[in-house]
This record gives C-alpha cells, sequence and structure tokens, in this order.
C-alpha cells in the first residue's frame, strides 16, 4: 500500500477541485467501490463493530446500571477490556458516524450535521472520494459489510455488501435499502437487523476475513420495544436523577435553559405510535405528568435496548459456533451518549457528560485479557478507524487524528491524551442546542457557545461530576479558564479547525429556537 503523505492527505479529504487527483488505484476504490486488490494476512483478525444509536453509557448492566440487565453487551467487555473514559467528538448520529468512519473530526471530514433541518438541507453526507476505514481493509484483502442504520445522508462505500435502513427508518416492517435495491422487510427493526447480520456472517466468502458494522436503530426514539418486552420493568420505579424537575442553576449558560430538550417538552408519551398506544395522559397535573414522562421515556428506552442486547447475543453465539470468536475483533459501542433525566433532559448534543460518554469495550480473546478494565485512558470515536487498520495489519493514514489502541490493548505504557476537543455546529435546528466547543481534560471542563449570546462554562469534574456548578467567574480559577482557553486554540490549531466561531448561523425560522 503507499505511504500517505500529507499531500495524499490532502486529496483523500475532497480537495480534487482545487487541482489535486487522487492516486488512481485509491480513486477506483473510493469512487467505485473496487474488488479487494490486495490478499490479507494469513492470520488477519476478523473485525465486528456492534453500534446501537444513542445508547447511554449508563444503560449497561457492565457499566453498574442496576435495572437494565445487558447480559450479552456485558460479555464483549468480561470477554475483553472496559474502557470507562470513553467520548465522541461531536455528540449527534452523522458527524459521530462519519468520525467512526474515518478518524477524523467533523470539521475535517465536514459532515457537521445531520442535515435534515432548514438551513442544513445542503449539508451532504461523506465527500465521494472520502478514505474510510472499510475502503482500506477491502483495498488489503477484506470482505466488508455493513447491516442496519448508517444515517449519514451519502450511501456506503467500501462495502461488498450493504444492507442499510432507509433514514431514521421505523421501529416495524422497516424499509431497507440492499445494495441500492429497496426492500421492505416485516418484524421489530433490530430483529431484522440482527437477521441480516446472520445472513451476511453465513453467506460471506469463507477465504477472506471480514469486517462487519452491525447498527442498531435503538434505542434511539420513538422507542418502541417489540410487544415481547412490554411488561418489562413494569412494577419498577425508576430513581429520578439528582435535582430532576428543578431549573436549571443560576449560573448554568444560558444555553442550557434555551435549549428544548427538557424531559417537561417531551410528546412522545402523550400519543399513539406505530404498535403502542399514548402512556402518559398529558391533562395530568404538572408535577405529576413530568414524573410520568420520566418513568414512560426511561423504561421504554430500556425495553427496546432488551432486544438489541439479544441480537448482540445472536451474532455473539454464532460466532462462538462456528470457531470464529478466537480472531474475532469485537467492539461494542455507541454512536453517541444521551440524556436519561440528568439536567432535566433527553436526547445528546450539549457536552455535558451523559452526551459525550459511550460505551467501549473491546474483546479479541488471545490478545487482550479477559475482564480488564482501563480507568485512565481516554479513547475516542476518532480512534476506532486506527485501531482497526493496525490491528488487521494495514498501514494507518498519516491524516487521520484519531490514534490507535494498540499500546493500550497490550497494556503497554503510551504517551496518550491528555484531553480532546468537542465540537457542536448544529443549530438552529431540533432541539436548540447552540453552537459550541470545549475542552475536556481529566478533571476540567471547558465549554465556549460562541454566539447567541457569547458565554462560557467551567466545570470540575473531580468534585462536581454533575456538572451543576459553573465556575468560570471564580476568581480562584482564572488561571485554569486561561489555560484551557489556549487549549482549546491549541486543539482546534492541531485539528485544522480555522472556520468556526464567527461564521453567520443559518437564517432562523420564527419560533424555531427560543431567543
Amino acid at each position: 500500500m503507499p505511504r500517505l503523505d500529507r499531500r495524499r492527505a490532502l486529496q483523500l479529504l475532497g480537495v480534487g477541485a482545487a487541482g489535486l487527483s487522487l492516486p488512481p488505484a485509491l480513486a477506483r476504490i473510493a469512487q467505485e467501490g473496487a474488488g479487494a486488490i490486495g490478499k490479507a494476512r494469513k492470520d488477519a483478525p476478523n473485525i465486528v463493530l456492534i453500534m446501537p444509536d444513542d445508547q447511554a453509557r449508563a444503560a449497561l448492566s457492565i457499566y453498574g446500571n442496576q435495572i437494565l440487565k445487558t447480559p450479552n453487551m456485558d460479555r464483549v467487555g468480561n470477554e475483553g477490556l472496559r474502557f470507562d473514559q470513553a467520548f465522541v467528538t461531536t455528540s449527534v448520529c452523522a458527524p459521530s458516524r462519519a468520525s467512526f468512519l474515518t478518524g477524523l473530526y467533523a470539521h475535517s471530514h465536514g459532515v457537521t450535521s445531520n442535515g435534515e433541518e432548514p438551513g442544513w438541507y445542503e449539508q451532504m453526507g461523506l465527500a465521494h472520494d472520502q478514505i474510510t476505514y472499510p475502503i482500506l481493509l477491502r483495498q488489503a484483502g477484506y470482505h466488508t459489510a455493513m447491516v442496519g442504520k448508517w444515517h449519514i445522508k451519502s450511501e456506503p462505500t467500501g462495502f461488498d455488501h450493504w444492507a442499510m435502513l432507509r433514514g431514521q427508518g421505523s421501529y416495524f416492517d422497516p424499509e431497507f435499502i440492499v445494495n441500492g435495491a429497496p426492500v421492505k422487510f416485516l418484524g421489530h427493526t433490530d430483529d431484522v437487523i440482527g437477521d441480516q447480520a446472520l445472513a451476511y456472517l453465513r453467506q460471506r466468502p469463507k477465504d477472506r476475513p471480514f469486517c462487519l458494522c452491525y447498527q442498531f436503530k435503538a434505542p434511539h426514539g420513538p422507542w418502541e420495544p417489540h410487544p415481547r418486552f412490554y411488561d418489562a420493568f413494569k412494577d419498577v420505579e425508576i430513581p429520578l436523577p439528582s435535582g430532576f424537575g428543578e431549573p436549571q442553576p443560576e449560573d448554568a449558560p444560558i444555553a442550557f435553559s434555551r435549549t428544548t430538550q427538557e424531559i417537561a417538552d417531551m410528546g412522545d408519551f402523550f400519543r399513539d405510535n406505530e404498535r403502542r398506544k399514548a402512556q402518559v395522559d398529558k391533562n395530568l397535573p404538572e408535577d405529576e405528568r413530568l414524573r410520568a414522562v420520566f418513568q414512560a421515556y426511561v423504561k421504554a428506552y430500556y425495553q427496546v435496548l432488551l432486544g438489541v442486547d439479544e441480537n448482540v447475543g445472536r451474532v455473539l453465539d454464532y460466532l462462538d459456533q462456528e470457531g470464529l470468536a478466537e480472531n474475532t475483533i469485537v467492539v461494542y459501542t455507541s454512536d453517541n451518549g444521551a440524556f436519561l433525566g440528568e439536567h432535566g433532559f433527553y436526547d445528546k448534543r450539549l457536552m455535558l457528560e451523559p452526551s459525550i460518554r459511550v460505551p467501549m469495550l473491546i474483546r479479541w480473546p488471545g490478545h487482550i485479557e479477559a475482564g480488564r478494565v482501563d480507568t485512565d485512558n481516554m479513547v475516542l470515536n476518532i480512534d476506532v478507524a486506527p485501531t482497526f487498520l493496525e490491528l488487521a495489519g494495514v498501514e494507518v493514514p498519516d491524516w487521520m487524528q484519531g490514534r490507535s489502541w494498540k499500546p493500550l490493548l497490550e497494556n503497554k505504557k503510551a504517551d496518550w491524551r491528555d484531553d480532546f476537543l468537542y465540537e457542536w455546529y448544529e443549530y438552529p435546528a431540533v432541539h436548540c442546542a447552540r453552537k459550541h466547543h470545549g475542552v475536556r481534560s481529566e478533571r476540567w471542563k471547558l465549554i465556549h457557545f460562541w454566539q447567541e449570546p457569547d458565554e462560557w462554562a467551567l466545570y470540575d469534574l473531580h468534585n462536581d461530576p454533575g456538572e451543576t456548578d459553573n465556575l468560570v467567574e471564580d476568581p480562584q480559577h482564572a488561571d485554569t479558564v486561561a489555560r484551557l482557553k489556549r487549549r482549546i486554540d491549541t486543539l482546534r490549531a492541531e485539528t485544522g479547525d480555522t472556520g468556526e466561531p464567527g461564521e453567520v448561523l443559518p437564517k432562523l425560522e420564527p419560533g424555531k429556537c427560543p431567543a
């Protein structure tokens, strides 16, 4: 494989219009989805990436949930390694998914929104010539597949087989696009995705290593479980998060109270959905209604995850039964986290811990000691692409901004990151999370909302893990604020972020977001 130097890095990032062109071999793979060029090494591991949509780190029993039991998700970590400090760099579907694929920040790969809102419709998916890890694995001799929720506006590239849920999709009788052709399936969507994953594994070529991206719809809203889970948690009272039902703290950024992602604003449980009737009477007294919506939300969220867990188990069992588990790397993660009532919120987007933290479990028997826990090293969604490539014996392009976990998996001392950059661009749009970026270190988090209005927040994660005490105006922390502001500038410069802040916002539709 040719060395990917800085000039080629620019080519691979879709700047052909500037007079540069892709090397012919890579152009053919990126644009035409050419077949395998090389031959994989004899012992090349298989790779399975399992990704639900919007799963909070707190919504797995391996991370301490005492109500929701996720034995199959837990298997990945219990038989491998659990990362406790795992994060995404943009907490929403399409930008984060593109970061998983490319090893790049959103401002580098260009997918800065879901592209589904007025003012953002022109935001397309990945550039036609953007190189991703599936493309490079395929070039190196892997057979590659994606089944389930894609949710990037460009079609999948670099895959020998793909069965993609159309858009957000429904929870029942979903419409798919399979290798370019529309197909409608019957059943619950996550069961269909499990069926499609197993069909691929059974029918794949047996003379090549495989890479399977196995991606669920749940637990994204509107949280419609299969009826077999309707009675789950029926007699359980979900504990309220600390401060639930109270207004935002006085020193919190105005941006927090101007979002429209408060549980009090949810209408999902007042109306009938695809198969499930309304669960909450909207005429209840306000306080009682708020608590009823919270209970309905979290229980439905947990119920759809029970279906994901079952289907994770089906694939893990298949790998065991076919003798594939020993040489298959399995990673379980999520495209972003989610609020489950913390700060009064649902959804994600904001640079607060429940939103940016994700589960990150990796199993590779014989290479990763079972039951290991990494409590210290911060790993990111942008690390997955370089990790898969290096573990597969494929050269990691030097333009990728993430880092391979290989030294961490081998339990070697590594000069690892001390902090990372977070970025959020999609505003004005659904839920009205205002544009911001920030830096998170082991102890400190500094957030900058740079427009409407310009404001800052500083949180001491050691002493205030719930992020309720904004210290940015405290003179005792002036030096910390100044240092972290410089660090944001440095991280932006290091990753080529030279655009925002200062860019003109899309036109705000009347009534779209609170002023």
